[in-house]
């Protein structure tokens, strides 16, 4: 049995992708056979959440207890250090594959309550390749009797031509960024970029800049769209974009992993709250009984 179940492959054209079915993760995306993620073996184990679905919740969560709707939740953590529990609980659990197409599925995932998110909810994603590249629309629906809190995000790492990803220049259009504390939890401050080392409106080489930072203020294009852009030492482009339902954005470049992945490639994470929203309240999202709520990302192999 592979550690990821299934292997969902879909093509369009020069493209290919493929799903997993345990967390309907993207183990794989290329276009023209050249890496457009950086994934893993099919035989492995995702690494630092590399390419996996973040919910019920994005980032990390605070050890402890939380309540919502009259529930208490009681986190314990993964991070045993820092105590926060990280990225959700449906990264490791096998997701049902509702249909499929040569160039798109979608898989789904009834999430019963557990003492870490006391709720009842089904999460559905699509993935589907296209002309523009790759789309990828999430569902929340809620399958209880009161109002479901949750975050939503994806940890998508982009591949680079190069050894790595220095030499590499990054566009951010956002206008701020979130204070941490030494938990990785945001203090509640966020700076304008102006001036700072994380201003990267314009395009920059990523050169000795160590992210691990939530972007916010994003400016969007005409159309409502965020955009990011990476461009590697020998002009691979890689454009990711997210709807108005993601109004943060994470950043990050891998240095606390272990050697072999070390800035290898750059996570680019399309988010709809910060770190610990269901203890802060910060974009926190939240859906009535029998109510859904939905969004869409995706991304390019421009060259």
């Amino acid at each position: 049995m592979r550690p990821s179940g299934d292997q969902i492959e879909i093509n369009y054209a020069d493209q290919r992708a493929v799903i997993t079915e345990v967390g309907a993760a993207l183990r794989v995306y290329e276009a023209g056979g050249v890496a457009v993620v950086e994934g893993w073996d099919v035989d492995e184990m995702a690494d630092a959440c590399r390419n996996q679905v973040c919910y019920p919740w994005i980032n990390r969560t605070a050890s402890g207890q939380w309540s919502y709707s009259g529930r208490t939740a009681d986190v314990g953590a993964d991070n045993v250090v820092k105590q926060t529990l990280n990225h959700g609980v449906v990264r490791w659990r096998p997701f049902l594959l509702e249909s499929r197409s040569e160039s798109a599925c979608t898989m789904s995932l009834v999430l019963h309550p557990v003492p870490e998110y006391p709720f009842a909810s089904r999460f559905t994603v699509t993935y589907e390749l296209g002309r523009d590249g790759l789309s990828v629309t999430s569902r929340v629906d809620n399958l209880d009797t009161v109002d479901i809190p949750f975050s939503l995000g994806f940890h998508p790492y982009f591949a680079v031509t190069t050894a790595g990803i220095d030499g590499s220049s990054l566009t951010v259009p956002a206008r701020s960024y979130l204070e941490v504390d030494d938990r990785l939890l945001p203090t509640g401050e966020t700076k304008d970029v102006d001036g700072t080392v994380m201003d990267f409106r314009h395009a920059r080489l990523v050169d000795g800049v160590v992210f691990d930072v939530t972007f916010t203020d994003l400016e969007r294009d005409p159309d409502g769209l965020f955009r990011c852009r990476v461009v590697d030492a020998r002009g691979g482009e890689v454009v990711l974009f997210q709807d108005e339902s993601f109004p943060y954005f994470q950043v990050f470049s891998g240095d606390t992993l272990p050697e072999a992945r070390r800035r290898t490639s750059i996570a680019l994470e399309p988010m709809t709250a910060p770190a610990d929203a269901l203890r802060s309240g910060r974009g926190l999202l939240s859906v009535a009984p029998g109510q859904s709520w939905s969004a869409r990302w995706g991304v390019a192999r421009l060259r």
